[in-house]
């Protein structure tokens, strides 16, 4: 007889959906047409502090044509204000996603972040199955982990010297998880 997350596991579709709806937010499949539009927020001084620095043509190719990553959009009132994308471990023994995002500064402090990223675990935790969740911001970037501890992300581990900065130096980040029962 199979257990719970196995009979999860072997009907969870392997496509991403389209379009998932949160709150505030909805989040659709990233497209050509988005490039521009994350290409400026991600030239934004409070987005490239943490992501580093991207043109239209690293924005195809890490998002856009990402392998392995799915990536949103995220969009309130049909504006593009950010993205939001995740990655699957497959093994079933590890099993887990990973997830990332950026959101205009110009859309700060308005609960959007959360919105998007419980969106997404939703998605993640009761269609594709996952029992796990993980998320690994730079230690000093305080506004993003508060987003994600609001949705029930909880902080595990220091990771050293894990990321280079825009600066050539190693930075430390923090590994934050939620397992599916945390989910706020």
């Amino acid at each position: 007889m199979m257990g719970e997350e196995e009979q999860l596991l072997s009907t969870t579709t392997t496509e991403p959906a389209q379009t998932l709806h949160g709150t505030q937010v909805q989040l659709r499949l990233m497209t050509e047409d988005d490039v521009d539009a994350l290409t400026a927020i991600l030239a934004q001084p409070g987005i490239s502090r943490w992501w580093g620095r991207y043109d239209a043509d690293r924005v195809r190719a890490d998002l856009l044509d990402s392998v392995g990553t799915v990536v949103y959009v995220i969009e309130v009132d049909g504006e593009v204000v950010g993205s939001i994308q995740y990655t699957e471990e497959p093994a079933p023994d590890y099993r887990h996603a990973g997830l990332d995002l950026f959101l205009s500064v110009d859309h700060h402090g308005r609960g959007l972040g959360s919105d998007a990223v419980r969106t997404l675990s939703r998605h993640l935790v009761h269609d594709r199955g996952h029992h796990r969740l993980v998320i690994d911001p730079q230690v000093d970037n305080l506004p993003a982990v508060a987003c994600y501890e609001r949705v029930g992300f909880r902080k595990v581990g220091l990771m050293r010297a894990y990321e280079r900065g825009q600066d050539g130096e190693w930075h430390d980040c923090l590994m934050l998880e939620l397992l599916k029962d945390e989910l706020v």
